[in-house]
């Protein structure tokens, strides 16, 4: 039986019902996210960063899911990498999730929101002091 949560896809009834937690459409939301060029991460929440330290990976987090009557809305959270255009990036990943979610579970989304946490830099790699001072030793 299909709980107030679980979406009840409109499909065949001859045959059955076609039910999908939102944690389903969460994941796809988070993977389609999180594929798009220009997305560093997801925000996640505490036992989500832990989960992924104990080197699973979470991909429902950073996103969040609100059912109404006027249909599904979706708030995602993300790191930018520097140097990309966020109003770019930001649109594609709303026609990346529409376009993810329609394909794999027929639910239209009536809104994506994205909320951009952070711009992440680029990790720049720390001098090696042993090869930095090693040509003033042979001097002296």
């Amino acid at each position: 039986m299909a709980d107030e949560k679980n979406l009840v896809l409109d499909a065949n009834q001859d045959l059955g019902e076609i039910v999908i937690a939102p944690e389903v459409i969460e994941i796809i939301i988070g993977i389609a996210a999180s594929k798009v060029d220009g997305v560093y991460d997801m925000q996640g929440s505490f036992t989500s960063n832990v989960t992924q330290l104990l080197g699973r990976s979470n991909h429902g987090k950073g996103v969040s899911l609100t059912i109404d009557e006027t249909g599904i809305k979706v708030d995602l959270y993300c790191y930018m990498k520097y140097g990309v255009s966020v109003p770019k990036t930001a649109m594609e990943i709303q026609e990346r999730v529409k376009q993810q979610v329609l394909f794999m579970t027929d639910v239209e989304l009536t809104e994506v929101n994205v909320h951009v946490v952070a711009v992440v830099p680029e990790k720049i790699e720390t001098p090696d002091l042993d090869e930095l001072f090693e040509n003033e030793e042979e001097n002296e």
